[in-house]
């Protein structure tokens, strides 16, 4: 069942492909009729500003149909930068990984907690919050649904709890993005920002997000206890709890990793404020922090190479779409289309107040995601636009940064071109339109949040700029 759910969404992660190139072929053909414009850019610490009235039409450029294929490879090598970090740091990911650190500690909360269901939500929610806050935890949370979905339906709750408790969970910290590389730190590496700044906006937002997902889940856990027949099982029976209880102790060594994860993060934002490192130092210090998690994690070094194979494995879909995203801007910028785009749109947005803007700017984020579901290739796609966007409307590229991260997390808990979600709901047995029905009012509760930490962004002027 799982092998098949899986090859039916890679079908539909193979999409994103499908559909960015039918866009780059597009492009190519507008370069064609669409007039060509440019504005005047300028330097200033290090950014590159548009100046707002110095629009003008220029000579067109059409793409020719060979560049359609070239400008992929070129799309490739602009990328790669940030291609390779995703890779990287997935790989890091992926050695922590093989040495069972995080299961082993997963599988001890949860025995810890087991006849406490009631306080089981809010503690490992909680984990995997952070976890998603911190690695931007995704493909592995099938693993984890895999062990937490029938320990929930032993403990006489229902398999939902227990997917919502991973996938929620998960799906909050993503959103929040306090310190997630794979979106927040590709983000605003395109918008220029400096990295991982406005963390302190993003850790309110992490804890109003949580304590919403939290009550949400709670609410209907105590529903479920109280009267069974709503209980929805999946595939699992009451029996399943054997399999959990497995003999996974939470070693000295595996407490010695746990602390080292911990500290690569402290070390990483001491790094970011200090010295200012950028995503070529985050990715060394990964790799550094990974062998470290696989020497003390007593792994072979050939082991903590396929380790690091099979974490960089998981993520090449997400990696090479960025370099999809990045042809696209290849080609509109060989036409010289950007410029018209921005000055249209900008045209457009200038007679809304810049609140209306933000918001239009989160819904255009929330629908991207259902054609493009990766988070770093949607940010590889949209921050090249909406960055000097944001500058010409009058709004901080720090809330445009915002409002990516928000539309982003909100949909890969909803859109069915989710590979990560489908293949989640099918290992917990959960049919995809009885999770839409369960989970759709929590994501109007996103929504507003939302909505409601965009227009502060916007009142504060949220940035360094």
């Amino acid at each position: 069942m799982h092998h098949e759910q899986t090859k039916g969404t890679r079908a539909l992660n193979i999409n994103a492909f499908v559909l960015l190139f039918c866009i780059i072929v597009i492009a190519a053909v507008l370069t064609h009729f669409l007039p060509a414009g440019e504005y005047e850019r300028y330097e200033e610490n290090g950014r590159t500003l548009v100046v707002p009235d110095s629009f003008q039409y220029t000579e067109s450029s059409p793409v020719g149909f060979l560049d359609i294929f070239n400008n992929i490879h070129v799309g490739m090598i602009n990328g790669a930068g940030i291609i390779f970090f995703v890779l990287i740091v997935g790989g890091a990911f992926g050695i922590l990984k093989s040495t069972g650190a995080l299961d082993a500690f997963i599988i001890t909360i949860t025995k810890k907690l087991g006849n406490r269901e009631l306080l089981l939500i809010p503690v490992l929610m909680f984990f995997f919050a952070v976890a998603g806050a911190l690695m931007g935890l995704a493909e592995e949370t099938i693993v984890y649904i895999a062990i937490i979905a029938p320990l929930t339906v032993s403990l006489k709750l229902d398999a939902i709890v227990g997917y919502a408790i991973v996938s929620l969970g998960a799906g909050i910290g993503f959103m929040a993005a306090v310190l997630n590389p794979f979106n927040i730190g590709v983000a605003q590496s395109i918008a220029e920002l400096p990295t991982f700044s406005g963390i302190g906006l993003r850790i309110v937002l992490f804890f109003v997000l949580y304590l919403a997902a939290v009550l949400y889940v709670y609410q209907y856990a105590k529903k479920v206890k109280a009267n069974p027949n709503l209980r929805f099982l999946g595939h699992f029976t009451n029996e399943d709890q054997t399999k959990i209880k497995t003999d996974v102790l939470l070693t000295l060594r595996h407490k010695i990793i746990l602390t080292l994860f911990l500290l690569n993060f402290v070390v990483l934002i001491f790094g970011v404020i200090k010295y200012g490192w950028y995503i070529t130092e985050i990715a060394g210090l990964f790799l550094l922090f990974g062998i470290l998690f696989g020497v003390v994690g007593k792994l072979s070094a050939s082991q903590i190479a396929d380790g690091f194979i099979d974490g960089a494995k998981e993520l090449i879909g997400g990696a090479l779409i960025i370099g999809f995203a990045q042809a696209i801007l290849v080609v509109i910028q060989d036409g010289k289309l950007i410029d018209t785009i921005l000055h249209s749109a900008s045209t457009l947005l200038s007679q809304l107040s810049p609140f209306f803007t933000v918001i239009g700017m989160f819904f255009l984020q929330l629908f991207l995601n259902f054609l493009v579901p990766s988070g770093s290739g949607q940010a590889a796609l949209t921050m090249p636009i909406m960055a000097p966007l944001a500058d010409l409307v009058g709004i901080t590229r720090q809330t445009a940064v915002l409002a990516y991260q928000l539309g982003d997390g909100i949909s890969n808990s909803l859109f069915p071109t989710s590979g990560v979600l489908l293949a989640g709901l099918a290992v917990a047995g959960i049919p995809f339109t009885k999770w839409i029905k369960w989970v759709l009012p929590f994501i109007f509760i996103q929504i507003i949040i939302s909505i409601i930490f965009l227009i502060i962004a916007q009142a504060i002027q949220y940035g360094p700029f």
